[in-house]
């Protein structure tokens, strides 16, 4: 049996492949659909699911005779996080504690137990991540994807705002949240802004790069500017600023050095296409559904008061430096600096950038900084596929990694396990579309203003392969 990257092979398409595939397309639709995924009993058929991605994987390997691998260096980031996570909850030494018990583990997190299943989740994560690298090796995989994420956001757009104006406190009529302001499947409505922030400029991508066909353009239009409008409603400032980012960086990316013309005609359909959500928003939901983004970041609440939140995590960071206290411990280890004196619980540092260095120090902040680079390497090459429709592909996903990139600096949407799925689907057709594919074929074109031929690669609508 070969152990083979599939960059580097075309490897024979297999019944157990297909179910694989169908199976972690679907993930990103029922972790969704079932509250975001972020009850334990969830949780916990994710782990089942991924367990079962790994034995299928093992049957197509047996089959195919080659282990499926793709060669992409951003998954050693991850392992790289596992490892570490790992070395945090190894006992060196012992140490006394509270009330005479004697002998306690000494590790470097402070709450090994809760580093551990971080640990743990990540893996899962992992296992989801690479075997979509692997199983999405084909144009024609490629394209069901994407259709997909669009048809889904579309889809799930629609139902957020039918939900909104009929049962806006309770999820499908049935779970209330008591904690946070629900809306779509999430119980909490920044989730909800964060995941439409992906799903959103996807096809927004491809309309920019001119990738879509022009029978087909107004189908997406109509799908970009529902889920805009969705996302509005959800009354989510983080969610709008990240929106607005990625769509500035999807304008820079997708007008390249083609001159300022065409950069300020771009900029200004961005200016219509914003308005036309607003005024989506107040149709729909009227004035009172924007009126939020007019409140300051300052918070009576004390779960999402920013600026006491990443004061008292600084402390955290000063205290537990270099090693950090632990993957997935950062609320034990904020109750010690809280000057609440931990009369409530805080989580997440509502900024995953510094929660990082909270948990992991210089060691996580390394791995960040190469998790960063890797996307970015991928994103830059990616966008320069010769293929049109791929191109529009990787535009639009690298504008929806870097909304989360964005957001992830006001709210711990990556901590929710559904929206971590869909970021790694989105970062998984960033790397993807910057390769060729066994089903592509090659054509002559001509270019309108050259008036010579150049080579271009377009994917065949007649492709054999699922």
């Amino acid at each position: 049996m070969e152990t083979k990257g599939i960059d580097l092979i075309d490897v024979k398409t297999t019944g157990v492949s297909k179910v694989l595939f169908l199976l972690l397309a679907s993930t990103v639709v029922w972790t969704t659909l079932a509250y975001g995924t972020v009850h334990q009993p969830i949780i916990a058929l994710f782990y089942v699911v991924t367990v079962l991605i790994l034995v299928l994987w093992a049957v197509d390997s047996y089959v195919s005779g080659v282990i499926r691998i793709n060669r992409s260096p951003i998954q050693l980031t991850i392992v790289a996080t596992i490892a570490y996570a790992l070395i945090q909850i190894i006992p060196f030494g012992a140490s006394s504690a509270p009330g005479g018990v004697e002998s306690v583990p000494r590790t470097i997190s402070v709450a090994p137990f809760w580093t551990m299943m971080v640990a743990a989740h990540i893996t899962a994560l992992l296992i989801y991540f690479a075997a979509m690298l692997a199983f999405v090796d084909s144009a024609r995989r490629l394209r069901k994807v994407v259709m997909l994420v669009t048809a889904f956001g579309f889809l799930f757009a629609f139902f957020a705002i039918l939900q909104s104006v009929l049962s806006p406190n309770k999820i499908y009529g049935i779970y209330e949240s008591k904690y946070a302001v629900p809306f779509g499947s999430f119980v909490n409505r920044h989730n909800f802004a964060a995941f439409m922030e992906m799903t959103i400029c996807l096809p927004l991508g491809m309309l920019f790069a001119g990738s879509i066909e022009r029978d087909k353009r107004l189908i997406y239009i109509t799908a970009v500017g529902l889920m805009g409008i969705a996302l509005l409603l959800s009354g989510s400032r983080g969610g709008l600023v990240s929106m607005i980012s990625a769509v500035c960086f999807l304008i820079i990316l997708s007008t390249g050095s083609k001159g300022t013309k065409d950069r300020i005609l771009k900029f200004a359909l961005a200016g219509l296409m914003i308005v036309v959500f607003v005024v989506g928003a107040v149709l729909i939901g009227g004035e009172s559904s924007l009126t939020r983004f007019a409140e300051t970041a300052q918070s009576n609440n004390f779960s999402t008061n920013r600026t006491q939140i990443w004061a008292v995590t600084l402390d955290v960071i000063r205290h537990n430096f270099p090693t950090g206290a632990g993957l997935g411990a950062f609320g034990v280890a904020y109750t010690q600096y809280d000057p609440s004196n931990g009369f409530e619980r805080v989580e997440q540092a509502h900024n995953d950038y510094l929660e990082v260095a909270a948990d992991a120090g210089i060691v996580g902040v390394i791995i960040g900084g190469f998790f960063l680079y890797f996307l970015f390497r991928a994103g830059f090459r990616s966008i320069r596929n010769i293929n049109h429709y791929r191109r529009g592909v990787a535009l639009g996903a690298f504008a929806g990694c870097f909304s989360i990139l964005v957001h992830s600096m006001f709210d711990f949407v990556l901590h929710i396990t559904a929206i971590t799925i869909l970021f790694l689907t989105i970062l998984a057709l960033l790397v993807i579309s910057g390769r060729s594919f066994g089903d592509d074929i090659h054509v002559k074109v001509y270019h309108k203003r050259k008036k010579h031929k150049v080579s271009a690669t377009i994917t065949s609508l007649s492709a054999r392969r699922s």
